[in-house]
């Protein structure tokens, strides 16, 4: 049986050992985030297309536990509006290859689905150039985001337990009724500065 992109990233983590302390390295400061993204000549998901290659780092507890490489191929079905969406994690590109699909389900509105070809469907959004899914799986709430910034792509994971860590409000205060606020831990952030190739 074949599990979604975060169950497998949750095993690197889990068993995770190395001290690597490699920091995330930044794209040079030239030009600002609104520039570089002022200078696509074509729209989401074109301007996206090709092939990124770069690190991901593993962070727990504040401070990396793991660090490998992972790239994302994108490129257009000609039969289709449909877009290959491939993630691939560690050295062994052909064993960690995730051969993913983006579909469109209302562009306008920035909104797509993400098809793991496994019965699994992430739904997806843009907003101002970042492409969001935010889920639920094992027990763990999952917000993923990618950004596009000219030939720099930064891909984060947050993921924590959908068990609240702590729950207040639920009160009157002041006079005020106060609604119940429930906190939930952020376990793990995966992140990686990827380069168009």
């Amino acid at each position: 049986m074949r599990y979604c992109t975060i169950i497998l990233l949750f095993c690197y983590i889990f068993t995770a050992c190395s001290d690597s302390t490699t920091p995330d390295t930044e794209m040079p400061a030239s030009k600002n985030w609104e520039e570089l993204i002022a200078e696509d000549t074509l729209p989401f998901p074109q301007s996206w297309l090709g092939n990124w290659e770069g690190e991901l780092n593993i962070y727990q507890n504040n401070k990396v536990v793991q660090t490998l490489p992972m790239a994302l191929e994108m490129a257009a079905i000609d039969t289709s509006d449909s877009f290959v969406w491939a993630i691939i994690y560690g050295e062994d590109k052909e064993a960690g290859r995730r051969a993913y699909f983006l579909n469109p389900v209302d562009p306008a509105k920035g909104h797509y689905v993400v098809d793991e070809d496994n019965s699994i469907f992430l739904e997806t959004y843009l907003f101002n150039n970042k492409l969001y899914s935010w889920y639920l799986v094992a027990g763990n709430m999952i917000l993923s985001v990618y950004e596009k910034i000219g030939d720099q792509m930064i891909f984060e994971i947050v993921a924590g337990s959908n068990t609240p860590v702590s729950i207040t409000g639920d009160t009157l205060y002041n006079g005020e009724e106060i609604p119940k606020v429930e906190t939930f831990p952020v376990r793990t952030i995966q992140r990686g500065i990827l380069r168009r190739q």
